[in-house]
């Protein structure tokens, strides 16, 4: 295991920006992982985990610590019922690829978003109608508090939207080795959302594989398929969850809107129904309509010219630019609509 000093992390985020790590080091297997543990805590070093970087934005002074980077290999079928394990390490993308070429449906709505498989469940990714957290039935990681291997099942996870134990009560505690997905064997695609009713007709039953290219083909036209060539790909995906507000929280919204003049008297703002009898409202309708648009230049940072929920690098931007961006359009949406917008991505090395 070769410990480096010194390395820059830009170039390992699909942002392009931040500064460099006092320490770093690759993992390919559990034993790397409890070595570079031991190196960081006999340092007194705190650890970060690093996987494809796409949902990271790194402070321009960089991270003071230990930079793991997760490359723990393998995909295995554990039998013929649809478990499948899944290194951490593994392209998230190519392992939704291997579902839908084995026909096990649960995942094939999740193609084409960047990161490695460790980083699903801590996010829950979700996408067009699916989340990991629905499939995924064990993650195995390292309690850091424990040096102990454990396996978390679905409950223990505590899935939400775009959250999990990972990312709010225990963060920093695990670290992801693998994970262990339920899917369907020869399972019917999910297409009710409704990007995906534009692509098929109605009634009809598309493969797993038609499903996978229409969903690719759709973040594509948003600029949220990652392509080193395509400066709109320079982010760090979708930046703002969507806010889950009750139905009396929305209903003041919408009034405070009307009443700044944001919205028209005869102009709806969009929901969709959350659990728990909740709604969630579109973020990129809400930045839209605060003032914002694709395509705006602050400095060397903007919003994407397809999608104005990705704030990009526009070329040399450094993270300081993204998090000034970031502020402002959470501001402004605060002024028109009185609801705080919360962003999505990992802040790295930032001051608490």
């Amino acid at each position: 295991m070769l410990i480096q000093e010194d390395v820059s992390l830009a170039p390992f985020t699909t942002l392009g920006v931040g500064g460099r790590a006092r320490f770093f080091v690759t993992a390919s297997d559990e034993e790397h992982v409890a070595a570079a543990l031991s190196f960081a805590r006999a340092r007194s070093l705190p650890v970060f985990t690093l996987g494809g970087g796409s949902n990271l934005v790194v402070a321009d002074a960089g991270f003071s610590g230990l930079v793991l980077k997760m490359e723990i290999p393998g995909i295995h079928p554990l039998d013929a019922g649809g478990r499948v394990a899944v290194g951490a390490g593994v392209e998230w993308d190519a392992f939704v690829q291997y579902c839908v070429n084995h026909d096990l449906a649960g995942v094939e709505n999740l193609s084409g978003i960047p990161g490695t498989a460790g980083g699903a469940p801590v996010q829950n990714i979700g996408a067009y109608g699916q989340e990991a957290g629905k499939s995924i039935t064990v993650v195995r990681a390292l309690d850091a508090h424990t040096d102990r291997i454990v396996e978390l099942s679905r409950a223990e996870c505590a899935f939400a939207y775009r959250s999990s134990v990972f990312n709010t009560c225990f963060a920093g505690r695990y670290i992801i080795l693998g994970t262990e997905f339920m899917l369907q064997p020869r399972g019917r695609a999910v297409t009710q959302y409704a990007d995906l009713q534009k692509r098929f007709t109605f009634g009809s039953n598309p493969s797993l594989a038609e499903v996978r290219n229409a969903v690719i083909e759709i973040r594509k036209s948003k600029g949220m398929f990652v392509d080193t060539d395509t400066p709109d790909s320079w982010s760090a995906g979708s930046f703002f969850r969507n806010p889950v507000l009750s139905r009396d929280e929305f209903a003041v919204m919408e009034q405070k809107a009307r009443d700044r003049g944001v919205v028209a008297a005869d102009e709806a703002i969009p929901y969709f129904d959350a659990p728990q009898g909740k709604v969630k409202t579109a973020a990129a309708w809400l930045i839209e309509h605060s003032g914002f648009f694709k395509g705006y230049a602050h400095g060397r940072a903007g919003i994407s010219t397809k999608h104005s929920l990705a704030l990009v690098n526009r070329g040399g931007a450094q993270a300081s630019e993204i998090v000034s961006l970031m502020k402002l359009i959470v501001e402004r949406v605060m002024d028109s609509f009185g609801v705080e917008l919360r962003p999505e991505p990992i802040f790295l090395g930032f001051e608490t």
